[in-house]
């Protein structure tokens, strides 16, 4: 009797210290998440998300990882909930041993502003859509006019680009028109004219034609010559006086 009872007491002893043993190991090697550290690049410039939208989006989605297991907390998840937002170009999200899950977040990069009848958003440096912020505003060209969403993210989207790539026509194009027609505007800040683009076909080899007769005519006749120039036609510019 006395051996069969120090067996059972041997075997939930050795029980207890198997169970001891390996929840003890559980808790070392898959800690409970104490920390969410969010880094939102370009926050400085852009305020397109914070810190406090993030951990509102995760927090609805019930993927606040506060508390939970970090092996049990899915990053794949969280990326891709976040990604939802059309503010937010890129996450990348990942544990760290010491049980702080990590964020971070790229937000849109705007170029352009679409103001038109049939829409207000912005158009990005990817060629997708973003809504505009209530507490910040891009200082970006503004185009008006009717604009379809099509026309928004291909033409358009192509003659931002270049825009933001090239110094001197993103100092002097202050917005852009686009007419019913198709047939697009340019409105510059130095100067009283009116650029007639036509379609936005072959707009580079247009512009630079202007900024040939920008550099050597306008030294001559001044700013204030004209009222309309016209790109419109293949090779040519047309000048109308005021």
């Amino acid at each position: 009797m006395i051996r069969a009872l120090s067996i059972v007491v041997a075997t939930l002893l050795f029980a207890y210290i198997v169970f001891v043993s390996f929840y003890f190991r559980e808790k070392r090697h898959n800690p409970r998440c104490h920390d969410l550290e969010i880094v939102v690049e370009d926050s400085l410039d852009k305020h397109f998300v914070s810190e406090s939208d993030i951990i509102a989006i995760l927090r609805q989605a019930d993927l606040n990882p506060i508390d939970k297991r970090v092996r049990k907390v899915n990053t794949n998840k969280i990326e891709a909930e976040l990604l939802k937002n059309q503010m937010i170009a890129r996450v990348e999200a990942y544990n760290t041993p010491s049980g702080t899950v990590k964020l971070e977040v790229t937000q849109k990069v705007p170029i352009l502003r679409i103001m038109s009848v049939r829409g207000n958003y912005y158009v990005d440096n990817e060629g997708s859509t973003m809504p505009v912020s209530p507490r910040y505003v891009a200082h970006v060209p503004i185009a008006t006019g009717y604009i379809e969403k099509e026309l928004a993210i291909t033409d358009l989207y192509k003659f931002a680009l270049f825009l933001q790539k090239d110094e001197f026509w993103n100092d002097q194009i202050d917005q852009i028109f686009v007419h019913p027609d198709g047939e697009t505007e340019l409105i510059p800040r130095v100067g009283s004219h009116r650029i007639v683009l036509g379609t936005l076909d072959d707009f580079e080899t247009k512009l630079q034609n202007l900024k040939l007769f920008y550099d050597q005519a306008i030294p001559i006749v001044g700013w204030e010559k004209y009222s309309v120039i016209s790109l419109k036609y293949k090779n040519q510019i047309v000048c109308t006086k005021k």
